[in-house]
């Protein structure tokens, strides 16, 4: 029963975002309990604090870290539909992240939280002093789970190759060094 219903929610995702939902049929497969972990997880990435802008740019760094193939998409598409601008996703995933405001300052932060820079601490601060500390964490769960899901694809043998993204109707070919 359980298994049905998740299969049911893979569907309806997949027809919403017109995404490749094969791999979460997999998991739910494998393990109804591995299923509603997979499902559970989105809480985690979900969460978007009191700055949208911000957790927007930083899923799409954690993401971009990992793939630039449909899940970057799923992350452009989900963080559009949530009210980030369109141009400012763009001019992050183009190496423009110093010009796209809020979004640009949780890309920023999220590279730099990935890569262990000192540049994190200084970020960190400046998130916490414009959005407050919830901000804060969103930006982190950002930053942190953003890689799991292409990760998990290509784990499972779905790995796809980089792709030209969609910022509303401005299409943009990545060279998967965003």
């Amino acid at each position: 029963m359980i298994a049905a219903l998740l299969h049911r929610a893979a569907r309806r995702f997949q027809r919403r975002y017109d995404y490749d939902s094969r791999y979460m049929h997999e998991v739910i497969d494998a393990s109804t309990g591995a299923g509603l972990r997979l499902a559970g997880f989105s809480m985690l990435s979900q969460y978007r604090g009191p700055a949208p802008q911000v957790w927007a740019g930083a899923l799409l760094a954690s993401t971009l870290d990992g793939d630039c193939g449909p899940c970057a998409q799923l992350v452009v598409d989900m963080a559009i539909e949530a009210g980030a601008d369109p141009a400012r996703l763009r001019a992050c995933a183009t190496g423009r992240a110093d010009q796209a405001g809020a979004t640009g300052l949780g890309f920023r932060f999220a590279r730099a939280a990935i890569a262990g820079t000192p540049e994190a601490d200084e970020l960190r601060g400046q998130i916490a002093a414009k959005f407050g500390p919830q901000a804060v964490v969103a930006a982190g769960f950002a930053a942190a789970s953003g890689r799991m899901y292409p990760v998990l694809k290509r784990s499972l043998g779905h790995g796809a190759s980089c792709q030209k993204l969609d910022f509303g109707r401005a299409e943009t070919v990545l060279d998967g060094a965003a």
